[in-house]
Formats: C-alpha cells, structure tokens, sequence
C-alpha cells in the first residue's frame, strides 16, 4: 500500500515542481523512481521473493532533456543490498544473519554514439563494510519517440571483506550448519546480461522494466551456501527526472 501511494504521488507531482532553481547555468539532473523487483531471497538463492525497487539512474550535469552524455562523465553511486535472516530460507539454518547494507560511491562513464561503458565502486555500511562495484557496457536502440531499449553485459566485484559477508561460511557457521567453513578472496563475483526498455509517459515521466540474468562465477559461485549459480531477476517501475540548478 505504501509502495502504491509513493508511486502514484511521483506521477502526479506536477512538472515545475521537478525544476530546481534551474536558471541556464549548470544543472544536475536524475531520474528518481520507485518500483518491485522479483529477485533471488539472498545471493545464491534458489528461491524468489518480491521486494521494493528504489531508482536512482541518469545521474549527472547536463540539461533536462539531452541526449545520453557524450565522452567522459562522473556521477554519484548508490546500492542497497537487502537483510539476510537465517529463517529466510532452510539453507541458512546456522549462518549468522546480515543486516541491511547501505552502499555509496562514484560511477565513471564513457559514451560514445549509442554505446556506452562504464565502471563504479561503492563501500558499504551496515550489512557489508567492503568494497563493490561493477564494469559494463550497453548498447541503446531507440525504438520510437517514447520507447527506447539497452541490452548491455556486466562483471560484479567483491573485495575479500564482501565476499566472505555473503559467501563465506565461519567455522562457529559451518559446526552449526553443516556447510564447509570457507573465506572466498576477492574478485569477480558474477557475470550477468541485461534488457532494459523505457517508456516515456512525457519529458520527465517513465515506465521502466529490467530483464537481469547473472550467473555466480569464482569463489563465490563455489561457496556452500549458494543453493543456484544462475541468479535471473525482474523488476518494474516508474522514474521522473528531477533537475537542480546551480
């Protein structure tokens, strides 16, 4: 229920409210939205749950209503990782539960026509104190007016503090649950391809859908508690673009 009043109050604001102080000199604009998101119980888990989407996309300095940047651009990052409780699921009987973790850092961005690549690093707070990050590339095809899509393959990164949060098992863990104690190192954690379509309702308004299918690879695709390596998800939301001028 709160989840639906926060999205129909994104699509009534009205348009000006979205408009901050621009007066033609530098603007920094995104897209905020809010969505559901139909997605793995924890890494490596088996089975789905449905949970909120918050989005936080098109970040950066630019004029509302560009194009997607050109060359070189730098914007902040965010992520949000889920709480891992042992009564989630029978496989995590004896694994210590895991906060809510909150991640911050910057996304690095090179656009080049309709390509563009990309890599961010984010550390964590709460749930995880290590450090994330992905290094991608997407491809934009533009169906229509309103209607564009990406397709677009990306790699995950763990530091070793990251990757033994969500994959490691401790010996305490392992003679309560079973599993083998192990401490993943860090690396590359998954592997994943991406679909994504946008519909725009109007300049700043948009319907958002997102086809992820990772799969777990290194150390932690090799971990005891991962119940399934292929990690596929879905999510559905709206975004309006706000823009705060300087």
């Amino acid at each position: 229920m709160k989840l639906a009043l926060a999205l129909a109050l994104l699509l009534a604001a009205p348009a000006h409210a979205q408009d901050f102080g621009a007066t033609g000199g530098r603007t920094f604009s995104v897209d905020l939205g809010l969505g559901a998101a139909l997605k793995p119980v924890y890494p490596g888990a088996e089975d789905a749950e449905v949970a909120p989407w918050i989005i936080w996309r098109n970040a950066g300095f630019g004029e509302v209503g560009d194009a997607p940047a050109q060359g070189f651009s730098i914007a902040p990052s965010f992520g949000i990782v889920g709480p891992r409780d042992s009564d989630d699921d029978d496989g995590l009987t004896g694994l210590n539960d895991i906060d809510r973790a909150y991640e911050l850092g910057l996304r690095v961005r090179y656009g080049m026509g309709p390509f563009n690549a990309y890599a961010s690093a984010r550390r964590g707070f709460d749930g995880h104190e290590g450090l994330t990050g992905e290094v991608g590339v997407k491809y934009r095809t533009e169906l229509s007016d309103r209607l564009a899509l990406w397709s677009g393959a990306e790699v995950v990164y763990g530091d070793d503090e990251y990757n033994d949060t969500y994959f490691g098992v401790t010996a305490d863990e392992s003679a309560a649950s079973g599993l083998d104690a192990t401490a993943p190192g860090g690396g590359f954690n998954e592997a994943a391809i991406t679909f994504r379509a946008q519909y725009a309702l109007n300049d700043r308004t948009a319907l958002l859908g997102e086809v992820r299918y990772g799969k777990l690879i290194g150390d932690a695709a090799d971990s005891p508690v991962v119940q399934e390596e292929y990690q596929p998800s879905l999510r559905l939301g709206v975004t309006r673009r706000f823009s705060f001028g300087f």
